[in-house]
Parts: C-alpha cells; sequence; structure tokens
C-alpha cells in the first residue's frame, strides 16, 4: 500500500488526476487546492464547473484549516454517524476557488481509516473526492463498473485491491451555523 500512496502523492503534487478507492465509491480525485487540478475533473467528469465539489480530509484539524467554523453539531454528527456522511459547511477557506460552490460552502468529508485516509494524512492537503463517473451517469458501485473512458483520462489508477469501501455514495448533509441541517442525500 505504501508504493500505491507514494505514486498518488507524486501525481497529486504534479497536479494530475487520480482514480482511487474511497471509504464509499471509487472517485476522481486531485489536489483541492490546485485550481488547475480541479478544473481538470469537472473536464473529465464533463460536469458545470457551477456544482462544487467533495472533498476529503483525514482529521479535525485538517478539516478545521478549510473552513472558518466547525458547528460543535458537526462534531456530533461525526460521531455518531453509521455510514460515511459528507457535511455542507460555510465559509470555505484555502481551497482552490473552482472546488467551492458560489455561496462559499463546501462539502467535506472526514475519512477515519482506510487506504483514502491514509493517503489524505501522508499527502497532508485535502483531496478532491467525485465519483469515478460521466456527470449525470450512474455512480459505478465498484471497480470494475468504472467506464474505460474515465480510466483512461486519469495519470494514475490505484490498484483495485484497495478497495474497503461501502460501493454506496455517501450521506450528504447541509449545516448552517444556526444548527440547522438539511439532509440532501440518505
Amino acid at each position: 500500500m505504501r508504493e500505491e500512496i507514494q505514486k498518488c502523492i507524486d501525481i497529486l503534487n504534479e497536479g494530475g488526476i487520480i482514480l482511487y478507492p474511497t471509504d464509499t465509491v471509487w472517485g476522481l480525485g486531485c489536489d483541492a487546492t490546485n485550481e488547475k487540478a480541479v478544473a481538470k475533473i469537472f473536464d473529465i467528469k464533463q460536469r458545470e464547473d457551477s456544482k462544487s465539489l467533495i472533498t476529503i480530509v483525514s482529521s479535525d484539524g485538517m478539516l478545521q484549516r478549510y473552513v472558518n467554523e466547525v458547528p460543535e453539531l458537526a462534531w456530533d454528527i461525526m460521531d455518531l454517524a453509521t455510514k460515511p456522511t459528507t457535511i455542507i459547511y460555510q465559509n470555505a477557506k484555502n481551497l482552490a476557488k473552482n472546488c467551492i460552490a458560489k455561496d462559499g460552502s463546501i462539502g467535506i468529508r472526514l475519512i477515519k481509516d482506510g487506504f483514502a485516509n491514509q493517503l489524505v494524512h501522508r499527502f497532508n492537503k485535502p483531496i478532491i473526492s467525485t465519483s469515478a463517473n460521466i456527470s449525470g451517469d450512474k455512480t459505478p458501485s465498484n471497480y470494475n463498473k468504472i467506464s474505460d473512458i474515465i480510466k483512461n483520462k486519469v495519470d494514475f489508477v490505484v490498484n483495485s485491491q484497495f478497495d474497503t469501501g461501502t460501493n454506496q455514495s455517501s450521506s450528504i448533509l447541509k449545516l448552517a451555523l444556526n444548527g440547522e441541517i438539511k439532509i440532501l442525500r440518505k
């Protein structure tokens, strides 16, 4: 696993795109602080750049570096969630402008274990985590269902033996600073 992670880090540092297993589904990833790399993700997915992207982090401290304020409720949700949960936070900071929504919010998922956690931890920056499909197509439930079009457009594909995800997309919750919760995806 160490060699795969190092290859990913090398590609990410060069502004490249990786295809990698997350705690949910296989994702297209890049350095979430690199605007040119994020633009490549939109191009591969054929997705409008007006839609924001999910970012993953590996620790509480890393999360706090990319949003102005983490509501207390978010900590409770992360502790109690029974499945991977992405939380949309207000007032994103220190990220590529094109991965932040027009209202200044960002979807971030804290990954606590597995390949993606180790990758983000070693990279020491957040990584984009968007499903490995063309926008509008069905999210592939496992590596074998990812189209060759996607596989051929990335700079590095992680060995599929490291896939330990749930094969289901994360829940998405939007938190307002006043404590209001909106469920966007169960």
